[in-house]
């Protein structure tokens, strides 16, 4: 870049400290121009930023930053949150206004946003307030899994849809890969939504990738599939190699794959790229005998593994690569959901010609940073379960300093609805097609009960709320009780007891279970019942409000009774 006489953004504050603190002379002269500084968002700068404002405030130290602590969530792209929590001790003698009143959330919402955020240590502290009194409590529910959370959003919104509008309501998630499930629900309904800072699930790079592979594996003749991951992850087939493949395959009137097994058995090619060739071929070939004899979940995580795609990913030291990973993960996850390969594909195919422009009355789906400085009246935020909110890489990464940013971030979230806000957990979680069982994430602990109304479907465990315990409505626990989830729970102190109705223990603030054996199903073994993702079927098995259902094309499911209808 010296070379070039270039520099990129990084360089433009890295240089001007390097002149600042080596050319005294230089540094004067702008510290006499510049005789005010403003800062805004103060919270969000980086270590250079704030060695460059330092320079330039200290002689005559007419500094203003304005900024909220509690909002500093950009610790991974560089901000350092101590940058604001020092600035009295930067600037002794300064100061400090706080900007307590909030013009956009209710009081219940406030209240229950500034509970939760007390819980961390570094922070300046400030009371909000406003002139909206009382409002809608924090809605928090906890359901048996993520399809039951993408049902329930579904519905919700459709009831607000009644008398509001699609576009004043917001989905804010914790990462990407948790937009499948409501986009999925949403086309199926025919709700309208946006994404908003990234593209829809199914249009992502590496998801197209995926399915560009499978299509391949399924449909040999394929030209888009070929094309696209002939070379992806790289494996030495050029842009001149792949002009001459598809300028063969278009003179001979063959498809791609023809082409490329003519090409591969000539010499038109270099060894080398030759023999690259007939390697992708081969592994197409034997994925392609696979289809039947592996599960097609198991078979779509063995191509990408095989393929270098998923390598190729974890070797990219890029921010978006985990990201990335993850979406594969719930890609994967999601393909258990259907009887073959074949039956998958169609299904994104119809998923991908029903999505489209959503038109100005949209629901708004994005992560929660994209939402920082956003607001709507109704706000959805789901997924708040031990290791997807908060983080479980960020806890890994970062312990404690992770931890208090990922409160932040839940406190962002809480506050940008004006209106209503409402939370969401499952039970279970299904990840590489096997299911794990879910904590309410610890920050549904941390918000003051006086602010809250929860509740629970049937087939979740307690959970419990700061100062008391939650409105659970006689939460069944489920087959699970003894499950590595269960004993979680029970020694963090969520639950206790065997399964059946939970009761409140008086002075310890929490939940356990009693035995409820009258607890039982409405259907019997030979009723012919409904379910709204496997379609029809008849009752083999009754276990408390547990059924074995025998569906005539999904096959044997254990399911819940609160999810059947009578057939």
């Amino acid at each position: 870049m010296r070379i070039l006489n270039a520099c990129d953004f990084g360089d433009l504050l890295l240089h001007n400290l390097t002149i600042f603190t080596t050319h005294p002379d230089v540094l004067e002269s702008f510290q006499d121009r510049f005789a005010y500084i403003l800062v805004d968002e103060y919270q969000d700068t980086n270590v250079a930023q704030y060695l460059w404002l330092r320079l330039l405030a200290q002689k005559r130290r007419n500094i203003c930053c304005v900024g909220d602590d509690d909002q500093s969530i950009y610790g991974w792209r560089g901000a350092e949150v101590d940058n604001i929590l020092r600035f009295e001790r930067d600037f002794p003698g300064a100061k400090v206004v706080r900007l307590e009143r909030n013009y956009r959330s209710t009081e219940h919402i406030l209240a229950a946003a500034s509970g939760l955020i007390t819980a961390n240590k570094g922070r300046l502290g400030k009371t909000l307030w406003t002139e909206a009194e009382g409002g809608q409590k924090v809605q928090v529910r906890g359901v048996w899994d993520g399809e039951a959370e993408s049902r329930l959003v579904a519905e919700e919104l459709e009831r607000w849809h009644k008398g509001r509008r699609y576009a004043e309501a917001a989905i804010l998630v914790r990462a990407s890969f948790q937009m499948r499930a409501f986009e999925e629900r949403f086309v199926l309904l025919q709700i309208p939504y946006t994404v908003v800072g990234g593209p829809r699930f199914f249009e992502r790079a590496e998801i197209r990738d995926a399915h560009a592979y499978l299509r391949l594996v399924q449909s040999p003749d394929d030209d888009l599939a070929f094309e696209r991951i002939i070379n992806t992850p790289r494996r030495g087939l050029g842009d001149t190699t792949v002009q001459k493949l598809l300028s063969l395959a278009r003179a001979e009137g063959v498809s791609a794959t023809t082409a490329a097994e003519d090409l591969a058995r000539s010499d038109e090619l270099a060894p080398r790229t030759r023999t690259a060739l007939a390697n992708f071929l081969r592994d197409l070939a034997r994925w392609r005998g696979q289809i039947g004899a592996l599960p097609h979940a198991r078979l779509a995580e063995t191509i990408l593994e095989e393929s270098g795609y998923v390598d190729a990913l974890r070797l990219d030291k890029g921010p978006t690569s985990q990201t990335r990973l993850e979406n594969l993960k719930e890609l994967i996850q999601s393909m258990g959901a259907f009887e073959t390969l074949s039956a998958y594909l169609e299904h994104v195919s119809l998923v991908m010609d029903l999505d489209r422009g959503a038109g100005d009355d949209a629901v708004q789906i994005m992560t929660l940073h994209a939402a920082k400085g956003l607001e709507f009246p109704l706000v959805f935020l789901p997924g708040w379960e031990e290791g997807v909110f908060p983080s479980q890489r960020s806890l890994d990464e970062n312990g404690t300093k992770g931890l208090e940013e990922e409160r932040r971030l839940a406190y962002v979230g809480l506050t940008r609805a004006r209106e209503d806000a409402r939370i969401s957990f499952a039970a279970n979680r299904q990840v590489y097609g096997r299911w794990t069982s879910q904590l309410p994430s610890r920050f549904i602990d941390e918000l003051p009960l006086a602010n809250v109304e929860a509740s629970s479907e049937t087939g979740y465990y307690g959970g419990g709320v700061k100062d008391g315990p939650a409105r659970w409505d006689e939460v069944n626990y489920g087959s699970g009780y003894d499950s590595p989830g269960w004993r979680r729970a029970q020694s963090r102190g969520y639950a206790g007891g065997p399964p059946g109705r939970t009761q409140v223990i008086e002075g310890e603030g929490r939940l356990v279970a009693v035995s409820d054996p009258s607890k039982t199903s409405l259907y019997a073994p030979g009723d012919r019942v409904f379910h709204q993702k496997f379609g029809y079927g008849a009752v083999r098995a009754v276990e408390g409000n547990k059924l074995t259902v025998a569906f005539d094309t999904a096959g044997e499911k254990r399911v819940i009774d609160s999810f059947l209808t009578g057939a």
